[in-house]
């Protein structure tokens, strides 16, 4: 590929994004040669105000993760309420999402292929995030206000999307069928993971997939060697998907996809986010997701006011659960263990059957346009959605049914600087389940919605960005029950500033330097999603940054350091219970040409002081949570060559030195030296 200009910052997101070489012409078409460009592990992007990190098919690949919240947690500002199982986990982002009471406060959104996924509140039943990384080709990682309103309101938190892999990924494009298929092994504890893919395409405008993934493992041990309860788990996932394309110029396409998880818990404690049994006792548990989605797009290439999407979507969760009698720690009497008699068939909530389906129609297209020197780059669309829960103990059911329009442009008033404003407007009714507990209520709310960002580009490959956005959480069906709280919208402003750098050129020719760093200051009120709280206030660091020599050789960091405040009902201001440690992660490594990639990764959490726990006489407590550093070392071997060619060997000793240590906002202690190995192959 030949350029005879080119921005530093393109040529810096080209190389971190995995692009080998580029070749260089002069003014006058003379070709002064090639020059091999650093390959990081991860790619910064510069190049937006948004903070936004994607991790692709080869980082997922290589981190052998066993779960997707484990597969995120090496993003700044993401936090894991454990995170090395399926269920009792969860994902926090700049200390929303996630906790250890509910699974979700709805200001984390998660994207299936388009598809809104994720239950309501659910009490001790963490289920935020139910599949397996082997179906994916793609993360991407958004955190706070700024960009989320082209995809929901009341995201304060941050966007997580997955894009689930094509057959065309296999098959590089080519009509021809392929299979590929990866083993994997875990030290800690007996894990086993297989994944098979099947991938055929016909012709090269139709191509279909289907893969099977299963992954088990065994109550995990931590650094002193002691059993983790409650983290046992088997999950078998598969993947279905079709895409079609068509048109003179192939500009239309339509592609269908359908994943499901599940698994079946047997004997294990109600609360998912604890180790042991306590006052709700064990329960037998099923779960099962489901997620599908039908996508139509035209993209004329002829014609820069048509970028249509239309995204039909439907996302199902289902919990069943029985009580086992004689397993809760309240059981029997008199005299009563916990002071009153034991309900007969053990707590409601625990016996309580839970289903969500979320059905979504997106619709939205994409124009560029030019109005004298000014460039816009539009953004703009209608979504409708409807969401039913099922009515169960402590958990009301009903619908929600929600429509929103927005837009999004991105004003490039000069060749340097750009200006993004956004709306969204959101409309949601929510009624009551028919014979439930409130049945006939209903209520409306609305709100408008907002932000922008500034960015300016420096010639010397430096920019300046700052912005500001403002959403409303609308009420829940959860909160049904509560009228003032059916009726009080949360709200939430951010401000951001930062700075972005890059670089070709560092030391030779083809040394890549990317950094960004991004400060942001968060305060929502009126809150309704943590009791006797009034008002929170959040602001924080995070810091991305990678070197990449032409050699081979790179290092990655990343950085989040924060601290928060939470006002309550009663004015008693305490730190923010659910914010996380300040964390500071250091990777180098080493490429070999295409054949092997070596790194050790350095992730350091310091001393945190709290007042996050409720005492004895129902008032707060401080709580010191310590530091700790883990080391993560990673291989990855792709023989070029002789019989082993086309095979893929991937090592990793995650905890590599049996760290004892239980992060911030977890409620199980951290897995110990965990030895991972996972091998695999296309076929034909």
């Amino acid at each position: 590929m030949n350029f005879k200009t080119v921005s530093v910052s393109a040529l810096a997101i080209l190389a971190a994004s995995g692009a080998q070489a580029v070749g260089q012409e002069t003014g006058e078409g003379e070709f002064l040669g090639t020059i091999t460009l650093g390959e990081s592990k991860r790619a910064v992007q510069t190049d937006t105000a948004v903070p936004i990190t994607v991790i692709d098919k080869e980082e997922i690949d290589d981190r052998q993760a066993g779960t997707i919240a484990e597969l995120i947690d090496s993003v700044p500002g993401v936090t894991l309420v454990n995170g090395s199982t399926p269920s009792g986990s969860g994902i926090n982002i700049r200390g929303f999402g996630a906790n250890s009471v509910f699974g979700t406060d709805q200001k984390v959104a998660v994207f299936v292929d388009g598809a809104s996924t994720g239950p309501e509140e659910l009490y001790r039943i963490g289920t935020q995030l139910f599949t397996d990384p082997y179906l994916f080709k793609s993360v991407e990682v958004q955190r706070g206000t700024v960009g989320s309103f082209e995809y929901g309101s009341g995201i304060v938190g941050g966007i997580v999307r997955l894009e689930t892999i094509d057959a065309s990924d296999l098959t590089n494009g080519e009509p021809g069928f392929k299979w590929g298929q990866t083993l994997g092994y875990a030290s800690n504890k007996e894990g086993f993971n297989t994944s098979s893919t099947l991938a055929w395409q016909p012709t090269e405008n139709l191509e279909f997939l289907a893969n099977y993934s299963y992954r088990e493992q065994d109550n995990q041990d931590d650094g002193d060697g002691d059993e983790i309860g409650n983290s046992a788990f088997d999950l078998p996932s598969f993947l279905l998907k079709g895409k079609y394309a068509f048109g003179a110029n192939r500009d239309h396409s339509i592609t269908a996809s359908y994943t499901q998880t599940e698994t079946s818990e047997r004997d294990v404690p109600y609360d998912t986010f604890f180790t042991s049994t306590d006052a709700f006792g064990n329960v037998d548990r099923d779960i099962e997701s489901q997620t599908a989605s039908l996508i139509y797009e035209y993209a004329p290439t002829d014609n820069d006011l048509i970028n249509f999407e239309a995204i039909l979507s439907y996302a199902n969760q289902e919990i069943e659960q029985s009580y086992i009698p004689g397993t809760s720690t309240c059981e029997g009497g008199p005299p009563f263990p916990c002071g009153f008699p034991f309900p007969p068939g053990g707590f409601g909530t625990t016996n309580a059957d839970h289903q969500y389906e979320t059905t979504k129609l997106t619709v939205k297209n994409g124009s560029f346009l030019e109005t004298g020197s000014v460039e816009h780059d539009l953004r703009y669309g209608f979504e409708v959605l409807r969401r039913d829960r099922e009515d169960a103990s402590a958990a009301p059911g009903g619908t929600d049914d929600r429509y929103a329009f927005f837009i999004v442009n991105n004003i490039a008033l000069t060749d340097a600087l750009s200006f993004t404003p956004a709306l969204r407007y959101e409309s949601s009714e929510i009624e009551a389940f028919e014979g439930g507990a409130f049945s006939g209520d209903t209520y409306d709310n609305d709100a408008f919605m907002g932000g922008a960002s500034l960015r300016y580009a420096f010639d010397s490959g430096l920019a300046l960005f700052t912005s500001y956005a403002y959403t409303e959480s609308l009420p829940i069906l959860d909160d049904l029950g509560n009228p003032q709280f059916m009726e009080q919208a949360e709200t939430a402003t951010t401000f951001e500033a930062g700075f972005s750098f890059d670089r070709i050129g560092l030391f030779n020719e083809g040394d890549v330097l990317a950094v960004k760093l991004n400060y942001y200051d968060t305060e929502l009120s009126d809150v309704t999603s943590y009791s006797g709280v009034d008002e929170i206030n959040q602001e924080g660091f995070e810091l991305e940054g990678s070197v990449a020599l032409s050699g081979g050789s790179y290092l990655d960091l990343n950085a989040n350091i924060v601290s928060g405040e939470e006002t309550l009902t009663s004015g008693t201001v305490l730190d923010w219970r659910n914010v996380a440690q300040d964390t500071f992660r250091v990777t180098l490594g080493q490429r070999v040409g295409e054949v092997a990639d070596f790194s050790a990764e350095v992730v350091s959490a310091l001393d945190d002081t709290s007042t996050t726990d409720i005492g004895p006489g129902g008032g707060f407590i401080q709580t010191d949570t310590d530091g700790f550093t883990v080391v993560n070392l990673r291989a990855t071997i792709k023989p070029q060559e002789g019989v082993l060619k086309g095979l893929e060997f991937r090592f990793g000793l995650e905890n590599a030195f049996d760290e004892d240590y239980t992060p911030l906002l977890a409620t199980r202690p951290a897995p110990g030296q965990n030895f991972k190995v996972t091998v695999s192959r296309i076929f034909f």
